[in-house]
């Protein structure tokens, strides 16, 4: 990567937005359906439901404030692509002290937050029940690591068809979103009582009571995972660029490898001049992002999150560990022996696609941050790749794939998930300060995010740094 500045951005027009109506709105937003399917699979399925029954719903406090931070953070780091058509990590590297230290600083807390396929082990322990009727055991960690072999390998393949990546993902989102949410709503109104609806949305909202003998590491991953956790929220920045949110509709996007349209994608961002009429395109733009972040993305996330822990509450017994080799297909046991055997495939199905759609979406969202980052920041990758992005998109992919399939086997899936999220939590503090920089010297005044927004981001920061300093004196000290 080149340790000096990155090129000075080029100038182009400002795309007009379409039309704000129903009928555009469903062809322009979608972004936030690829980031939910990434988000539900760790906090919702998993972590929510492990932590509630251990400690109480109250914890779900935690939930509220980080969805809510993390829309702050999402929609901040999209407002610098849609200004320059560049994902927020080459903002990042635009910064002091330079594109080679920020370039290979998030490329490694990548790595550490979502380098660890604890998702495709998780969806694997679903598969495996699925097969076998039962809950995987100690001596199944062979053939569950063959079933992980299986579920990983098929994300590359997903990413490898389509017109571009970001709309195969966005397809593959949508149809499994849909089967996910149809499947927690139907069973929470069928199988769970009213009244532990009630002290499950309580939970939400109440003071958040942290039981003795709660893990500081469960309480950093839930805070992290509530919403996307670290490196899913900023790559949010990477799929509207490819989406050709604003300007960047202007530099191009990551085609496919089979099927895949010839677009050159620039390395060199592209800014509009401020005037009059790119400010109301400016302004029309960000109502496309307030849907797609606040409501298909934070709102569901939350809906989510309500849904996977009021199942759990209504089906578990309280105090259940849900960590092990089972984690991910628990939630088909306790339905199959309250409701029949039915259920057993229905939920172990749905656990699957809610783990797998997670696991998906992290294993673009690294490739495409590893790529992105050497893409504007590397001109010998360009020049290796000869022009064509997708060289180095698919042979970061296949390393990782390496990588993963030999992490499979290292531990179990529930506490690799645990240290991943984590380094989210990390990486939501150092991030939140550093779009306040980027905020502050890269865009424009009539531009920039107004000062509420900046505090929020400076309280974020507060609040996940809180938690990665708990976690550090708990792996420290205990």
């Amino acid at each position: 990567m080149n340790k000096h500045q990155l090129p000075a951005w080029e100038r182009d027009d400002l795309p007009a937005p379409p039309p704000f109506n129903a009928r555009n709105l469903f062809r322009v937003i979608g972004p936030g359906a690829i980031l939910l399917a990434a988000s539900i699979g760790s906090g919702e399925w998993l972590l929510g439901p492990a932590a509630v029954l251990k400690s109480g719903a109250s914890l779900l406090t935690i939930v509220t404030i980080s969805i809510f931070f993390q829309v702050i953070v999402n929609t901040e780091a999209m407002r610098y692509t849609m200004y320059t058509g560049e994902p927020i990590f080459t903002g990042f590297m635009r910064t002091k002290p330079g594109a080679l230290f920020w370039g290979n600083l998030y490329i490694l807390l990548a790595l550490l937050h979502i380098g660890w396929p604890g998702w495709a082990a998780t969806s694997a322990s679903a598969l495996f029940a699925t097969f076998e009727g039962r809950l995987p055991a100690a001596d199944d960690a062979i053939t569950l690591r063959y079933f992980g072999y299986a579920t990983f390998l098929a994300c590359g393949v997903i990413l490898a068809v389509g017109r571009t990546i970001e709309k195969m993902l966005e397809r593959a989102s949508w149809i499994m979103l849909t089967y996910i949410f149809a499947f927690l709503l139907f069973v929470n109104i069928a199988f769970v009582p009213g009244e532990i609806w009630w002290s499950t949305l309580q939970g939400f909202f109440s003071p958040a009571m942290v039981a003795s003998g709660t893990s500081w590491l469960m309480l950093g991953a839930l805070a992290a995972y509530a919403g996307a956790g670290g490196t899913l929220n900023l790559t949010i920045s990477n799929w509207i660029r490819d989406k050709g949110f604003a300007m960047g509709g202007r530099v191009g996007a990551i085609p496919s490898l089979v099927g895949g349209r010839k677009i050159k994608l620039s390395s060199v961002g592209k800014v509009f001049s401020i005037t009059a009429e790119n400010l109301q395109r400016w302004r029309e733009w960000w109502r496309y992002v307030h849907v797609d972040q606040i409501w298909i993305w934070g709102v569901m996330c939350w809906v989510g999150m309500f849904l996977t822990v009021n199942m759990a509450r209504g089906l578990i017994p309280a105090g259940t560990d849900l960590s092990g080799l089972a984690a991910g297909a628990y939630q088909a046991q306790y339905l199959a022996e309250a409701m029949g055997k039915f259920w057993w495939t229905l939920t172990l199905l749905n656990g699957f696609w809610i783990l797998f759609s997670t696991q998906l979406g992290m294993t673009d969202a690294f490739v495409r941050v590893v790529t992105d980052i050497w893409w504007n920041g590397n001109p010998l990758a360009r020049k290796w790749a000869g022009g064509d992005v997708r060289k180095v998109y698919y042979s970061v992919l296949f390393i990782f794939m390496l990588w993963g399939c030999i992490a499979l086997g290292l531990a179990q899936p529930l506490t690799l998930i645990i240290i991943g999220a984590n380094i989210a939590g990390l990486i939501l503090m150092i991030s939140s300060l550093h779009l306040i920089v980027v905020n502050r010297t890269l865009l424009p005044a009539e531009l920039r995010a107004p000062r509420w927004r900046e505090i929020v981001l400076l309280l974020s920061t507060l609040f996940y740094g809180f938690f990665v300093v708990q976690s550090l004196r708990a792996l420290i000290f205990q």
